[in-house]
């Protein structure tokens, strides 16, 4: 199947760079692929027989070979030795050049985008101060892959030219994942989850409604505490209850980065126990309410290794980021994908429930999302075999702009277009017949052959700009001028609308 003709590319703009490497801990014998019993005891054994004369000469080494390749590798070191420092009885007396030298010998470099640097979405930046006149700073999101496949989240930032040019900032040689993690709840979040696992009970209404609207995982025990000091039970409702909100608090937490490190350095590692092998595919938009707030939200992928959750990161400034599982029968599969405003005050998202046709979801709370309308069955051969979204809608005067992937013969993706009625989205208005984008020759071949895919685009000044992983490799950038796309809707546009939940 043939491009519409529509889209311009600007060739390869992001590469997986190899060079770019953080500093994590290191147990030995407890190596990811092949884990066993820890070996620190031993190793810390032979770390404090080194005469003292070669500690210095030693770290002296390390941080000759090591320093410029990390922000303060110092610090690394210092907190990696406090991690094992209670293995170290009392009696040693540790100089700081020693308990550096130790960290050391607990540390590794990790290349967290070696493998491949994929998968974007671009929104404006939060700051446009200092901005040149037409122009827009962006970030852009990108999932990494490093040693074993383990994906993270990463970001860019550039300038947006009002022609659709994008000009990325050098990266920093930098990256760390180090940052205060702790759990923040939200109330209604807490209730669609426990009652999705079986727990609707008058307690668990008590107890929520003794919590406020945000809280953490003490307050639940402080409150279940007073709870049954005061109402004891002989049966074991309470016992789920409290097991349940407390495997709740374990998949949802908040990352805070020291704000004074560059965007581009930071990296959001897995956390919690749903998303330990990766998060994916971040689709992020920036959301505007009703009462004017902003707040940057994303659907992404949890993967633990066998199964796939759905979940969400909220930030306003990309240095503080809370995560949480969704929840509801819309989320059942991936690539939920937010809109970036609420529609006739409802909050809505696209979504693939079905494993293969792109549908509307609606929410009240924006955690818990229900089933509203399909909204495409594949028709076309490219996109025979699934259908998903590219990202969130794209609001235009004409309606909601939808970029979508199709699956066609030989696995191939390709990047099609649909656009939905501005003031009701679960009618389609028009569907292109032929895709955007479609694998060229030089873009066929990668860790997943014959893949082009986006988790979101932007239009500025007339001009759709859309970044696109390639191949599950690498990023490259095309554009597509709004007034032909909408001329080629007017050419296709759909007789009647679809059908509805």
């Amino acid at each position: 199947m043939n491009e519409a003709g529509l889209a311009k590319r600007a060739g390869v703009i992001l590469q997986a760079d190899p060079n770019r490497v953080m500093a994590r801990i290191f147990i030995p014998g407890q190596e990811e692929l092949i884990r066993g019993p820890s070996r620190a005891r031993d190793v810390l054994g032979r770390l404090l027989a080194i005469p003292e004369a070669q500690v210095q000469t030693t770290l002296d080494d390390v941080l000759t070979q090591f320093a410029d390749r990390h922000r303060d590798l110092g610090d690394h070191l210092e907190q990696h030795f406090t991690a094992l420092e209670y293995q170290i009885e009392a009696h040693h007396q540790l100089t700081p050049e020693r308990r550096k030298l130790i960290g050391a010998y607990f540390t590794l470099e990790y290349a967290f985008e070696s493998t491949a640097l994929f998968n974007p979405s671009i929104v404006p930046h939060f700051n446009q101060s200092r901005v040149p006149n037409g122009k827009l700073r962006v970030i852009v999101s990108l999932r990494a892959v490093g040693e074993g496949h383990i994906s993270s989240l990463v970001f860019r930032t550039g300038l947006l030219d009002s022609d659709g040019q994008l000009q990325m900032d050098p990266a920093s040689p930098f990256a760390t994942t180090r940052s205060r993690r702790h759990t923040v709840l939200k109330r209604r979040f807490v209730q669609q989850v426990a009652i999705e696992r079986g727990i609707d009970s008058d307690d668990l209404q008590l107890v929520l409604g003794m919590l406020p609207d945000s809280f953490t995982p003490e307050d639940i025990d402080v409150t279940l505490a007073q709870l049954y000091s005061i109402h004891p039970r002989e049966h074991p409702d309470g016992v789920d209850l409290t097991a349940v909100l407390h495997e709740i608090a374990q998949s949802s937490y908040e990352v805070a980065f020291d704000s004074a490190l560059p965007l581009d350095e930071l990296v959001l590692w897995p956390t919690s126990m749903d998303e330990r092998r990766g998060m994916e595919d971040a689709r992020f938009v920036r959301f505007v309410d009703a009462d004017g707030s902003q707040t940057y939200r994303a659907s992404y992928t949890g993967f633990n290794g066998v199964a796939v959750r759905t979940r969400i990161l909220e930030t306003h400034d990309f240095h503080v980021f809370s995560s949480m599982e969704l929840t509801g029968d819309a989320t059942a599969n991936k690539g939920l994908a937010f809109f970036p405003r609420r529609v006739r005050g409802e909050l809505l998202a696209l979504a693939r429930w079905d494993r293969e046709s792109n549908s509307l979801a609606a929410s009240e709370d924006g955690y818990h999302w229900h089933e509203r309308a399909q909204l495409q069955l594949p028709a076309q051969l490219w996109e025979l075999v699934h259908l998903g979204n590219c990202g969130s809608p794209i609001e235009t005067e004409q309606g909601w702009i939808v970029l979508t992937h199709g699956v066609g013969p030989m696995r191939r993706y390709c990047i099609g277009a649909m656009l939905l009625d501005l003031d009701d989205p679960s009618i389609v208005r028009a569907v292109l017949p032929e895709p955007l984008l479609a694998p060229t020759e030089e873009e066929r071949n990668g860790y997943v052959p014959n893949v082009v895919y986006s988790c979101g685009a932007l239009a500025y000044k007339g001009t759709l700009v859309i970044p696109y992983g390639i191949s599950d490799s690498r990023t490259g950038l095309a554009t597509v001028n709004l007034s032909e796309l909408m001329e080629a809707f007017q050419d296709h546009r759909v007789a009647r609308s679809n059908n509805r939940h």
